[in-house]
């Protein structure tokens, strides 16, 4: 307890002492946000001032500070690939002024060109432009479908928003929205169930991401971290989007003083298009909606209030009615067909708002305070009954029974059946705080949380085959599974940073080097942990443009509620955090390729992991053990190619090579001949070999308006293990994961509405080559006597078939 006091010691006095030089300086300075037309933050953008060559660049949310004498200048902003801008300044003594820029991209063949950054690129954390989301064919209708296309992500659903980074499971990633963390739904178990993700596409302005190695500003979760800001408006604007999957609609706008801003949307989802391709077939009913607004107010030139709300209804309804699957390989081919009864109704709802203080000392030090409370209320509902048979069919193409039924293998009931309910409070407050002092960056943070939990949980299931219930027994009637539990749980966490950024350079090179500290504390079991974290970079001054960096660091995450939980229902209470050791080197290169310019990173990383909890994945539910007692480590190579294949537009290309395994501490099993076996490491669930994704990008030459995109993606499976297993070593690949979707839009100019900016419309194909994937396995069991007939079978559930979407856009 002494070291916890010892610490948050240093850490204030740190923090006061930085305060007081800094409040203590009276030089003047210039602040202020860099945009491009459409409002979307620009980072990397050089200031620079000839007279007193001095400069600095914005950061990568488009904001920029530099500290001044008094008097007049010039300041320059540049950027390839934008219009240099100039202003003339006047400074008094002590004046901290605000200036605003946007920027106009020079296009060189289309007026939408992105570009490539050719600055900073020795960041932690990538940045990925929202411009192209547009275009992308995107089934889930989620901005973390962008994601998905960078290298060392992986999904095999394309209904969900979760992805999988390095190995990780959907629970290890952080995800950001104007420094608020959020909470992915607790009760979700399947991609169709999963609504609308938090993040509104209509309203973002910059998004950055890592897949490791990321600085210690961000918090404890081992995988990667997503970093959303939404848009500061310069103008008043809106924009409505229709499909036959849903809508949105979107505004903002600016007082006359620029005092106030404020950003709005509203969506509206639905995926019966993409459910009705589904096996099985019944009434799909699924609703999901959500508003969301931003609002600032700048109180002073130096203080501005912000408040980010959002609340959000996704609900789900299934009455089931038949299901036909054929399955097996093309030597044997099984049918499966189910009659049911009954329904499930899922209700996901949730409330969130967030107050910002921001005071801006000046040009140099800015302070904030931040308070947020989220509120989840999820239910989980089903009664539905089946009635089922599988048959073999005749496998022969040449013959006239082909495709029809020779014999069946079993015939069966379940009953299935669920009440689950949850409720979650989580509150916290934060003050941070960035400081430039000459080439150093100082960032700093303390945070308190609370969380509140009450769950609910009583599921069965019974199966019944050929008029024995299994498991089976004489007397009574056996349910193949139970679990009932009821918990409450609420816990205090501390966690606080402190990090420094610094650049230097000589005649060979440019440096950066970033060091970060960690600190977390957890009331439920007294836990205290340190997570320091250092990254390095260099850019020789050679006639190849190249970056080369290293990172190395700690990364707890300790449990939040599904950790602690087993199949049971039952919490674990005395729970560790999970822990991954990072270490990674890459590289990235600028590079000329038929004339234009492209990028071509590669990043090797290998993570030693420990105090693991081990988990099942059916679907996108993940189901823990709720023990620490298992290490493991992920090893891989990611790689990225972008740039532009066609002149004009970008497109990209990423291959990622993954190895994860793990190993249970003191698991064994007996074989038949009764000898002890310990497996050892085994793949974990998340394991996937090769991952391959294209993004592409054409146009008409004589008419660049007209798009066509196409994302194609590849991918070696995940490993499942049956439910009611006891080994987690009795894995099975999932089978691969192929699919192309295409899309195709067209910009129209409607000149007799002047109001209207943009009109585009557009036509996209989900899986294209219309390919069958599996989402999961449906365990089915019969009671067989027969040779070499099994009395488990795994039919798949496999996810959507070929789909159309009409969209349009239009944008004031």
């Amino acid at each position: 307890m002494l070291n916890h006091r010892i610490l948050w010691a240093l850490f204030l006095l740190f923090s006061v002492n930085y305060l007081n030089e800094a409040v203590a300086q009276t030089t003047s300075g210039l602040y202020g946000n860099i945009t491009d037309t459409t409002g979307n933050s620009i980072a990397f953008v050089n200031i620079s001032i000839p007279a007193l060559n001095k400069g600095t660049v914005s950061d990568e949310r488009g904001r920029y500070r530099i500290s001044l004498p008094a008097g007049s200048y010039d300041v320059v902003f540049s950027l390839i690939s934008y219009k240099t801008e100039k202003r003339f300044i006047t400074l008094s003594s002590s004046e901290n002024k605000e200036l605003n820029i946007k920027f106009i991209s020079e296009a060189r063949a289309l007026s939408e060109v992105s570009v490539i950054h050719q600055t900073e690129r020795n960041q932690d954390i990538t940045r990925i432009s929202i411009r192209e989301f547009e275009l992308l064919p995107n089934p889930a209708g989620s901005l973390e479908s962008l994601i998905k296309t960078s290298p060392g992500v992986f999904s095999q659903n394309e209904l969900s928003s979760q992805y999988s980074v390095r190995g990780g499971n959907f629970d290890e990633n952080l995800v950001y929205v104007n420094d608020i963390e959020i909470v992915r739904p607790f009760l979700i178990r399947s991609g169709q169930q999963e609504g609308l993700s938090f993040i509104n596409p209509d309203l973002v302005g910059s998004i950055r991401f890592s897949a490791g190695g990321f600085e210690a500003r961000y918090g404890d979760k081992m995988s990667s971290v997503l970093d959303v800001t939404y848009r500061n408006p310069q103008k008043a604007a809106s924009s409505v989007s229709v499909s036959l999957m849903g809508g949105s609609v979107s505004a903002e706008g600016i007082s006359k003083n620029k005092n106030l801003s404020l950003i709005t949307g509203v969506r509206y989802k639905t995926t019966r298009l993409l459910l009705g391709s589904l096996d099985s077939k019944g009434e799909y009913e699924p609703n999901f909606t959500d508003w969301q607004m931003l609002l600032n107010y700048k109180i002073t030139d130096r203080f501005t209030v912000g408040m980010l709300t959002n609340y959000a209804r996704n609900a789900y309804t299934f009455i089931p009615q038949t299901r036909n699957t054929n399955f097996g390989t093309y030597a044997n081919i099984y049918n499966l067909k189910v009659y049911y009864d009954g329904r499930e109704d899922d209700l996901y709802n949730s409330a969130m708002g967030a107050l910002t203080l921001q005071y801006q000392f000046n040009a140099d030090l800015r302070m904030k305070l931040m308070a947020n409370t989220y509120s989840t209320y999820e239910q989980e509902k089903f009664d539905i009954s089946g009635e089922y048979l599988i048959n073999e069919l005749d496998a022969y193409a040449g013959s006239d029974t082909y495709g029809d039924s020779l014999l069946n293998l079993g015939v069966g009931g379940m009953l299935n059946h669920a009440r689950n309910y949850l409720q979650a409070e989580i509150r916290s407050v934060a003050y941070s705080g960035n400081w430039q002092l000459n080439n150093h960056l100082l960032s700093w943070s303390v945070r308190y949380q609370y969380d509140h939990f009450k769950d609910r949980m009583r599921e069965w299931d019974y199966i019944d085959s050929a008029g024995y219930s299994s498991p089976y027994s004489e007397r009574n009637i056996v349910l193949n599974s139970f679990a009932s539990a009821e918990n409450t749980l609420s816990t205090n966490r501390f966690s606080a940073y402190m990090q420094d950024a610094v650049k230097w350079e000589n005649a060979s090179a440019a440096f950066t080097f970033n060091a970060g500290l960690r600190f977390f504390y957890w009331s439920l079991n007294g836990e205290a942990l340190l997570s320091p974290r250092i990254r390095f970079s260099v850019k020789p001054y050679w006639s190849r443009d190249v970056v080369f960096y290293a990172a190395s660091g700690i990364y707890n995450q300790p449990p939040l509620f599904r950790e602690m939980r087993n199949a049971a229902g039952e919490l674990n209470k005395n729970i560790k955090s999970q822990r991954s050791y990072h270490f990674l080197v890459g590289s990235d290169l600028m590079l000329t390729l038929w004339d234009r310019p492209f990028k071509y990173t590669c990043e090797a990383y290998y993570k030693y992991l420990e105090n693991l909890i081990p988990y099942k994945i059916d679907n996108v539910r993940i189901r823990y053990t709720a023990q620490n007692n298992a290490k493991g480590y992920a090893a891989g190579l990611d790689m990225k190619l972008y740039g532009e294949f066609v002149p004009g537009v970008e497109s990209w290309a990423s291959l990622s090579l993954l190895s994860t395994k793990e190993n249970i501490n003191d698991d064994y099993y007996l074989n038949n001949n009764g000898e002890r076996i310990e497996p050892g490491y085994y793949h974990r669930p998340t394991d996937q070999l090769f991952h391959f994704n294209l993004f592409f990008q054409d146009y008409l030459p004589n008419n660049p308006s007209l798009r066509a995109s196409l994302n194609l993606v590849y991918g070696s499976g995940f490993y499942i293990a049956p439910p009611k297993s006891s080994r987690f070593d009795a894995t099975y690949p999932l089978g691969n994961y192929r699919r192309v979707d295409l899309g195709l839009s067209k910009t129209i100019k409607l000149s007799f509405w002047p109001v209207v900016k943009s009109f585009w419309i557009g036509a996209e194909v989900f899986n294209l080559f219309d390919i069958s994937n599996k989402a999961s396995f449906m365990w089915i069991q019969t009671v067989s006597n027969q040779e070499n007939i099994p009395n488990v079978f795994a039919v798949p559930n496999y996810l959507t078939s070929r789909r159309l979407n009409l969209k349009m856009t239009m944008k004031f």
